[in-house]
């Protein structure tokens, strides 16, 4: 059982990282927070949840435990797959997650992509008396923002490349990554993306 990776970032989108482990490059599915808190660095520690199956031995990897955590909750869901549980943790930070659970918000967790209203209930449901709300993370939205601001055209590359990697196809997502830039013309590419999937 991996219990994390620490290494080199040998590529990086806001799906994915490649970790240099001595040589060795591990490919690991991640959610828009962990790509927020691992951007601009060289260098990053990432704990792992190991999905083996049949056909696919698939790394998930976060930042901080606690997001593992809330990824492990997500995925003991019934209807919650990897996919789903990273969607939910791309679109809400885990202290909006934790929020939105302890106070029984299915609207919001319904407004992320592939949650219906019967499946927000039940995370709610089966996950409000697991969820510790003194453990709410730190992190803010606030944090993301601060980041680096890239150039506009980059930006919408790197956003249109994450929809696609998450399974949206590519005309709506430009559309909608193209009508958020307008509206937001300085928004960093995490921020594009939280808004294009609750638009898709």
């Amino acid at each position: 059982m991996i219990e994390y990776i620490k290494g080199e970032i040998a590529e990086l989108s806001p799906a994915t990282a490649v970790i240099d482990c001595n040589g060795l490059g591990y490919a690991v599915n991640i959610s828009l927070n962990t790509y927020a808190a691992v951007q601009g660095k060289k260098e990053c520690k990432l704990y792992i949840y190991e999905a083996i199956r049949e056909d696919a031995y698939i790394l998930y990897g976060f930042a901080d435990k606690q997001e593992r955590e809330l990824f492990l909750l997500l995925i003991s869901v019934s209807g919650i797959g990897g996919n789903t549980a990273r969607m939910i943790l791309s679109a809400l930070s885990p202290s909006e997650l934790i929020n939105v659970i302890s106070t029984e918000n299915a609207n919001l967790l319904k407004s992320v992509k592939g949650i219906g209203l019967k499946t927000a209930q039940r995370v709610i449901v089966d996950l409000k008396d697991k969820i510790k709300t003194d453990s709410v993370a730190t992190g803010s939205a606030g944090d993301m923002t601060s980041l680096l601001m890239a150039a506009n055209t980059q930006v919408q590359e790197e956003a249109v490349a994450a929809l696609t990697m998450l399974g949206f196809a590519q005309a709506p997502s430009q559309k909608v990554v193209l009508a958020i830039l307008k509206e937001n013309p300085n928004a960093p590419v995490e921020q594009v993306i939280k808004l294009a999937l609750k638009r898709l």
